[in-house]
C-alpha cells in the first residue's frame, strides 16, 4: 500500500467516512483468513487429541478449545462470542466438554494442536517469517474491546517456532474478522440465524441447521448482507488508525490480506474434514 493510500489523522480521532480502501481489505481477507485460519478447526487430527483426552466428541472438543480463552465463564457466555450458532447447542456442548478438564486447558490443548496442523502444513509456504511478522503486528496491535472471542485468543500463548506460531496467528486473525463480524450484525439489527440467512455467501437454511438451529426456518430475501460489510469496515478502519506513531509506516491489515491471499484457500490441505 503507497503511503498516500493512508489517511492520517491526530491520535484520538478516527474518521467518521472510512475509507474505500478498508472496504475492499475488510471483503478480500474474508474469504482467505476464513478457510486458511479455519482449516484446522475440525479436521480429524485437530479433534483426536481432544477425544483421547476424554471428551465426548469431536465438536465438544472444539467449542471447549476454541471458546476456552473465555476463561470458566457460564455457558452463555460462550454462546455470546462464537455469535452465530443456535445458543441450545452450544450450552450442552460447553457444559458436557468444560468438565473434562477445564476451560484453560481445553484452551491450551487447542492452541497446540492448532499450532502442530499449521506447522505441518505450512514447511513450503514461502516468506512465513514475514508474514508471521505482519501477523504480529496486526493481532497485537488490535484493540479487543467489544470482540471477546479474539480478546481471549490475542493473549493465548503462542508457539515458539515460527511455523506454528504463523498460522496460529492466521487463526487469531480470523478470531478477530470472526468477532468484528458479529459485532457488525448485532449493531445493524439483525439476529445471529438472519444474517446467517441473509448472507448470500451461505448456504442459508442448510447452513442455519447445520449451526444447530431447529424449527421453522424461513429463506430470507429483502434483508442486505452490505450493512455488515459497511460496519465491519468501519471497524477495520478504526483498527488501522490505531497506534499510529509505531506504525505509520504501512498498513498491517492491507498487507496481511496480500500475505494471506498468497495462501491458495482451495487447497485440499486447507479443507475442512467431512
Amino acid at each position: 500500500m503507497a503511503q498516500s493510500d493512508i489517511e492520517h489523522l491526530p491520535l484520538g480521532e478516527t474518521s467518521h467516512r472510512p475509507s474505500e480502501i478498508s472496504l475492499k481489505t475488510a471483503r478480500r481477507i474474508a474469504a482467505p483468513v476464513g478457510a486458511a485460519g479455519g482449516a484446522f478447526m475440525l479436521h480429524p487430527e485437530v479433534l483426536q487429541p481432544g477425544k483421547d483426552a476424554g471428551y465426548p466428541g469431536g465438536f465438544s472438543y472444539y467449542v471447549v478449545g476454541r471458546g476456552g480463552v473465555l476463561g470458566d465463564v457460564e455457558a452463555n457466555v460462550v454462546v455470546s462470542a462464537f455469535g452465530f450458532f443456535a445458543p441450545d447447542l452450544i450450552e450442552s456442548l460447553w457444559s458436557s466438554g468444560v468438565v473434562v478438564e477445564g476451560a484453560r486447558a481445553g484452551a491450551d490443548r487447542y492452541a497446540t494442536s492448532c499450532a502442530a496442523w499449521g506447522r505441518a502444513r505450512l514447511s513450503a509456504f514461502r516468506d512465513v517469517e514475514e508474514l508471521e511478522s505482519l501477523l504480529v503486528r496486526v493481532v497485537d496491535s488490535a484493540d479487543p474491546t467489544g470482540l471477546s472471542l479474539f480478546a481471549g485468543w490475542q493473549v493465548q500463548t503462542r508457539a515458539s517456532d515460527v511455523l506454528g506460531r504463523c498460522y496460529q496467528l492466521i487463526h487469531v486473525l480470523r478470531e478477530l474478522r470472526g468477532s468484528c463480524h458479529v459485532v457488525a450484525v448485532v449493531a445493524h439489527g439483525m439476529s445471529p440465524l438472519s444474517a446467517i440467512l441473509a448472507n448470500p455467501g451461505s448456504a442459508g437454511v442448510e447452513q442455519a441447521e447445520r449451526f444447530g438451529w431447529k424449527g421453522p426456518i424461513f429463506r430470507i430475501s429483502a434483508l442486505t448482507h452490505e450493512g455488515c460489510d459497511e460496519l465491519v469496515k468501519e471497524i477495520y478502519e478504526h483498527l488501522a488508525t490505531q497506534r499510529q506513531q509505531e506504525q505509520r509506516e504501512q498498513s498491517g491489515l492491507a498487507e496481511v490480506a496480500l500475505g494471506i491471499d498468497s495462501i491458495d484457500a482451495d487447497d485440499p490441505r486447507f479443507k475442512l474434514a467431512d
